[in-house]
């Protein structure tokens, strides 16, 4: 498993810096610096703490945890959310409560999302009067099937 260096700046003492619960995980646990409640179908900007220097030719993707998902309903809204190289402002998730009834206790320190590190490929683009041909062609949503 290659590695990537990140610099990371607290905001405040108390913030917990971003951590792999277990050897091997694919992301890092992101945590809320506020206490919140959630309210059914309410969406809330949940603040870190944390600003990341994320080297140029690398993204940090914000994804929802799928025990928070799962068991109450609370997902990144724009997952993954896309945390650029160039941003050096306050990593900031976006959880949306989508239980209709329950509303969620957001609890500072608490696990609100994952961060995975991935590397960017940039493209380039040429115009062109045809696109190759394929056996898909332009079917698009549900044109594969269900089985």
């Amino acid at each position: 498993m290659s590695k990537v260096e990140i610099q990371v700046q607290k905001l405040h003492v108390d913030v917990k810096m971003p951590a792999y619960a277990h050897h091997g995980d694919a992301g890092v646990d992101l945590y809320s610096t506020i206490n919140h409640t959630l309210q059914p179908g309410e969406r809330v900007l949940v603040p870190t703490g944390l600003k990341m220097a994320i080297p140029e030719g690398y993204e940090g993707q914000v994804r929802p945890k799928s025990g928070l998902a799962l068991k109450h309903g609370l997902t990144v809204l724009n997952t993954p959310g896309t945390v650029d190289a160039p941003y050096r402002g306050e990593v900031g998730v976006i959880l949306i409560n989508l239980d209709h009834k329950t509303p969620y206790e957001i609890k500072k320190g608490e696990k609100v999302a994952q961060m995975v590190f991935k590397k960017v490929e940039y493209a380039t683009f040429t115009e062109t009067s045809e696109l190759t041909v394929t056996t898909r062609g332009e079917g698009g949503y549900g044109s594969t099937g269900k089985h």
